[in-house]
Parts: structure tokens; sequence; C-alpha cells
């Protein structure tokens, strides 16, 4: 049997209310040429019915004997794995028509990139809204952001196959709801990683997703990720950075005081500046970097702003050089200002 273009591998467990959508934004791909290997990590509900009983013949069922979670089904999946080029998606998420021919265009034109992620809409409340990443990127773009936050969604990713079976295991488990945004960084010391800027995917947003469910794991597992990408930058103090960078710019949380804000940006411009000195940048990236930097930086400051764990004098004060303000201008910054000490009013009259 000829090996397929592309392999989807999926992880499913109690998916039956919307796994059927999932498969059928598969059967409607505009490249039919590929396998998808759907593990049932030992579903209480009737997932493993709705995919034996699913008629594409591309779609093989692996049913587990017994429940070991998200990564070791998907790991299993990636394990029967045939096609050049692995695509990931959870059971709950859709792709758009054409994202397997566009992707597997730009890896073919593209031999140095391992990875391509795509932009993604998102689908909460029966509404499908517009993304939310940057709208124009370029692989160095994409590469600096995962130095401080995930800018790729799991389901809109594609790997070169070859390169992906070259690591042991293919995702770990030990960072739990953080292992896409490891397998990223490991990825990229292999080859380089990019995103269409084009709408390939919808991601499903409900209250039953890991990312709204485990907060507190993916923050400590994202936190031991990026520790270990700062190790050589930062040393001693990796740890610490890891951990701020996760909590304030991953998790969005408001920072505590004016000493967190400066260190966070100290922080983010030693990371920059390591960045440019390590990689070949054009002009071009130097600016997009430079300009989504401050965007992130910015909406820190306006999150301590409307927590009143800020003043406005705060976030002048401490504001990196370079940093700029991103989209926040002093007048949004200063909305920001007022809403924060509406807040603390409010809960001084309250006690």
């Amino acid at each position: 049997m000829n090996a397929p273009t592309v392999s989807v591998v999926m992880a499913a467990y109690n998916g039956a209310a919307l796994i059927g959508e999932t498969l059928e934004s598969l059967a409607v791909q505009t490249m039919g040429d590929f396998e998808a290997i759907v593990v049932d990590d030992r579903s209480t509900d009737d997932t493993l019915a709705v995919l034996r009983g699913w008629p594409d013949q591309r779609v093989r069922v692996i049913a587990l004997e017994e429940n070991g979670g998200p990564v070791r089904a998907r790991n299993r999946a990636f394990a029967e794995a045939r096609g050049r080029y692995i695509a990931g998606l959870d059971q709950d998420d859709l792709c758009r028509p054409e994202r397997f021919a566009r992707q597997v265009a730009y890896l073919d034109a593209n031999p140095d990139v391992a990875l391509i992620g795509s932009d993604t809409a998102v689908l909460s409340d029966g509404v499908i809204r517009p993304p939310r990443h940057p709208a124009n990127t370029t692989p160095r773009l994409t590469e600096w952001l995962l130095r401080i936050e995930n800018p790729l969604v799991w389901s809109s990713v594609m790997v070169r196959g070859d390169v992906a079976r070259g690591l042991a295991p293919f995702t770990r488990p030990e960072l739990l709801y953080a292992e896409d945004f490891d397998l990223y960084h490991r990825i990229a010391r292999l080859g380089r990683v990019a995103r269409v800027d084009a709408d390939l995917l919808i991601y499903r947003q409900h209250s039953g997703g890991a990312s709204q469910r485990y907060v507190t794991t993916m923050t400590e597992s994202a936190t031991r990720v990026l520790a270990e990408a700062y190790a050589d930058v930062l040393g001693d103090e990796a740890g610490e950075a890891a951990a701020l960078v996760a909590r304030n710019l991953m998790g969005r949380a408001p920072p505590p005081d004016r000493a967190t804000l400066r260190r966070l940006g100290e922080v983010m411009v030693t990371l920059q500046e390591d960045f440019f000195a390590s990689h070949a940048c054009v002009a071009h990236d130097v600016r997009l970097i430079r300009w989504e930097t401050a965007r992130r930086w910015a909406a820190v400051a306006r999150a301590g702003l409307r927590a009143g764990t800020l003043t406005l004098g705060d976030a002048l004060a401490v504001r990196p050089p370079h940093m700029g303000l991103g989209y926040a201008g002093f007048e949004e910054l200063i909305v920001a200002r007022l809403i924060g000490g509406t807040r603390k009013l409010r809960q001084t009259f309250a006690a």
C-alpha cells in the first residue's frame, strides 16, 4: 500500500457529540491523499461506535484497552502514521477544505521549513470569530514568538514526517497541556517554523476544552518548556524568567506591582536581543518582531492598570526602550487606569 501524502493524528476521548463534524471536515478536503489515525482512549460514551461506523476508509481507528491520556493516545496514532507529512487535529476542531492543499504546497516549496501552522478562526457559542493572531507573519516572527508565547494552534500544525520521526518521543507526556508547545520548540532546533497567513482551521472553544479546564497544569508545563529554552541565554535566571513569561504574557495575569512589570520588560529585551544576534533577520522581520513584542508588553501593562495594581506612572516609568505601546495609545492607557481606579473604589466601599 502506497504511503499517503498526509497522516492526520488524533486522540479521541468522549467526543461522540462533535467528532463527526471534525471527520466531515476531513472528508471535504480539496487534497484527498491522506489517512486519519484516530486513537480512542477508552471512551465511556459512544465515540468508539461513531468511529467504527464511519464510512470513509481513509479513517483508521485504534481502540486502547486502558485510558492513558491524550498525549499517549496521540503518540500511538503517530507511531502508526505513514504519511510524508504529519497533521495535528483535535477531535472537536474543524479543518477548512483547503487546509491540506495549502500546507502541503507550502512545505513542498520551502524545504527548510520543518513545521507549518496556519491562522485560526474561533468557534464559540455558535459564532465563528476572526483570528486573534497577527494578520501578517514571517518565519522569523513565528520563531521569535515561540520564545514568549504559543503562536500556533495544535490542530493547525503540519510537520515533516522525516523530522518528526527523528524525535523520541513525538510529544512528551510529562509536559501535559503544553506538549504541543514543547514539540514546536524541539522542531525549531531541527528546521524552520512558519505559518500560512490564511484561516485554515476553526478552533472550537468551549468549557470542556483542555485550555479552559487545566490552566494551572498548562502554565506549569509551559514554564518548564521556556526554562529549557532560556537556559543558554539567562543561565540561573532562566526558571524565574520562564515563570514570569508563562504567568503574565501567556497566562495574561496582571502584574502585581511595578517591579514585576519592569522585570518582565527586561526579560523580553534580553531575549529579543539574543534572538536578533543569533538569527538572520531582514529589516521587515525586525519591524514585525518589535511591533508584535510591543503589543504584548502593552497588553500586560494595560492588564495591571485595569486591575488597579499599577498606576499610569508605573507603566510609563518602566517601559523598555524600543518597546513602544503597541496598538495602545496614551488615551487607551488612561482608560485602563480609570477602570482600575473604579474597581479599587468599589472594593473599598464594599469592604
